[in-house]
């Protein structure tokens, strides 16, 4: 009997850490989305989470993976796009290196400046991610083969 007590235990309380951290992820990337960083990712990756305990959360993945997957390769479209990007990315770098180094500034310090530089870092390795996977020669090569077919 304190076999069964102890799974069904183990059971409530992985359901409650997996509801807390995919909540959390899903309100942070709700965040993110119109504040510097990778919101779409980070909602996604909160259902991914929920989608482990709740089937609500399974049905919702599928549309956001595409959407996250469509903003990645509109973002790689074009050698501007890519440039622009890149630009926002080390923006958010530079400008958290000053935060940390002028604590004098609104917000100022090195909680501030972390979260940008981290949030520059993270962009600028999707960007490199997405340009690697659906831009240049090989997303060409992929408009050219899908006019053939």
């Amino acid at each position: 009997m304190a076999p069964t007590r102890a799974r069904k235990t183990g059971v409530l309380l992985r359901r409650i850490v997996v509801t807390i951290l995919g909540v959390a992820l899903v309100a942070v990337g709700v965040l993110l989305l119109v504040l510097p960083g990778p919101g779409l990712l980070l909602v996604l990756a909160g259902l991914v989470v929920l989608a482990n305990e709740y089937p609500w959360a399974q049905r919702r993945v599928a549309p956001v993976r595409r959407q996250a997957i469509a903003a990645a390769q509109f973002s790689v479209a074009s050698r501007l796009r890519i440039a622009w990007t890149a630009m926002v990315g080390l923006t958010l770098v530079v400008a958290g290196v000053v935060w940390m180094a002028v604590p004098s500034l609104p917000f100022g310090g090195v909680g501030t400046g972390s979260s940008l530089v981290l949030s520059g870092l993270v962009l600028l390795g999707l960007l490199a991610y997405s340009a690697w996977r659906w831009g240049g020669r090989r997303a060409a090569a992929g408009r050219a083969q899908s006019r053939v077919v």
